[in-house]
């Protein structure tokens, strides 16, 4: 990958707004269409993760970004070949379990791209 410039590692900044702009998205979504009652220990309080999963699979999954990805100019590419819908389910699966995503390498990826086989790479 180029060190600057279109095809490089996204930075920390624009990955952690990108997800941010999507999780707010969702939540207003949950909120605003579906009606989630979000109050801990309600059955609704999860429904916005199952929107953000949902967002994840068919969008990186069909256009290799998400909205807040699209918006800040990232998009998901392969960096170790296989196929790319199973590469998004494993990426989407650690992506909502939160922690992976914390756990960095030296290049930056998270645990949850490392895993897929994936990174985020600026457009």
């Amino acid at each position: 990958m180029p060190a600057e410039g279109a095809g490089s590692m996204a930075g920390l900044g624009r990955r952690l707004a990108a997800v941010i702009v999507d999780w707010l998205l969702c939540q207003l979504i949950a909120v605003g269409l579906l009606h989630a009652d979000l109050r801990a220990g309600s059955p609704g309080s999860f429904l916005p993760l199952g929107v953000f999963a949902l967002e994840n699979l068919l969008l990186v999954g069909s256009l290799g970004s998400t909205l807040g990805h699209r918006l800040l100019g990232l998009r998901v590419v392969q960096v170790r070949p296989g196929a790319f819908p199973v590469q998004v389910l494993v990426r989407t699966a650690l992506l909502c379990l939160f922690v992976p995503a914390l756990i960095v390498d030296g290049d930056g990826r998270g645990l949850h791209d490392r895993a897929a086989g994936t990174a985020i790479v600026r457009g």
